[in-house]
């Protein structure tokens, strides 16, 4: 025992310090060389930023909504023009996001499984809503469908066709602007790209060979689709899904161009709000805005949820 302790005393302090920094544990590196102060006001000064710009504006609308009391917040949010802009809310995402569905789910699947001409430009038009200002979108619709538009005959007077077995049919169009079918095109239009951006990084990155070992097995179209293809990609659907449903209940610009603004028929909740707030009401105006800021708060916290518990799927549609 005397000896070891002598040896290890003699050994050189270069030895000693090269066996302890041997055994020692690495000591995480920093990706910067910046000194610690010049860090603490990185990160004040974004903190900073997300206080002022962020958590306060939506802390302040809960405040002005009740700041006539909670009796004043409920009369706000359940008189007939306030009911009837969540309803129209509502009843538009509910419509907009099923046809999102299935149009992003066929976009994705197209772009990401097979080689075709004109593929690069199925992806640029489906970035063009990215593009292209919400407001020029709705304008779009107006200058097709308004009173002046090339389209207006299929809406005023329909179209006559004389067919051999079938005879005589009248096809006409719905009245779009200024009525639900405009709103529910100008939601369509702004938020298309969401789920299929979502999907086509993950399905590309996928590849077809689960699919082929289906179709090789005996398995259809289908049941390949079904069992194979949308087990994969059902969590990045999900999100897309979420995503679509937010900008749909909050879509402004291009809704307010095709709505006419008719109190209690074709007024979004956005666009409530906003009639409002034009009126001196800031009461009702922050209550009604409170409702769209409680679903960004769900959607949020849906989309942190997804995050944590499938982190890694969802982390796939962003590598590229």
């Amino acid at each position: 025992m005397g000896d070891a302790i002598s040896a290890v005393i003699a050994l050189p302090p270069e030895s000693v310090s090269v066996e302890s920094r041997a055994t020692a544990s690495p000591r995480p590196r920093s990706a910067t060389s910046e000194p610690v102060w010049v860090q603490v006001l990185l990160v004040l000064g974004a903190l900073g930023f997300l206080l002022s710009f962020l958590v306060l504006p939506l802390a302040l609308v809960f405040v002005e909504a009740l700041r006539g009391g909670a009796a004043a917040f409920l009369a706000a949010v359940s008189e007939a023009d306030a009911l009837a802009a969540v309803k129209l809310t509502l009843l538009v995402t509910s419509i907009v996001v099923p046809l999102n569905l299935v149009f992003g789910v066929a976009a994705a699947w197209a772009v990401s499984k097979h080689e075709f001409r004109g593929k690069r430009w199925l992806v640029t038009l489906i970035d063009l809503p990215f593009a292209v200002s919400p407001v020029v979108a709705g304008l779009i619709y107006v200058l097709i469908f308004g009173a002046q538009g090339w389209a207006y005959a299929l809406v005023d007077e329909g179209w006559r066709l004389s067919l051999p077995l079938v005879g005589e049919l009248h096809l006409q169009l719905p009245k779009i602007i200024f009525a639900l079918p405009g709103i529910v095109l100008a939601t369509i239009f702004v938020t298309f790209p969401f789920i299929a951006r979502e999907l086509m990084p993950l399905m590309e990155q996928q590849g077809t060979d689960e699919e082929l070992a289906a179709l090789s097995l005996g398995a259809t179209g289908w049941q390949t689709f079904w069992r194979v293809t949308l087990p994969n990609i059902r969590w990045a659907l999900l999100y897309g899904v979420l995503l679509c449903s937010a900008r749909a209940l909050g879509e402004f610009g291009a809704v307010s161009v095709v709505s006419g603004h008719i109190r209690g028929r074709t007024n979004t909740l956005p666009l409530h709000v906003e009639i409002l707030y034009n009126e001196y009401a800031y009461s009702a105006a922050f209550a009604a805005a409170s409702l769209l800021a409680l679903t960004a708060l769900l959607t949020l916290a849906v989309k942190t949820w997804l995050e944590w518990r499938h982190g890694e799927a969802l982390a796939a549609n962003h590598r590229h």
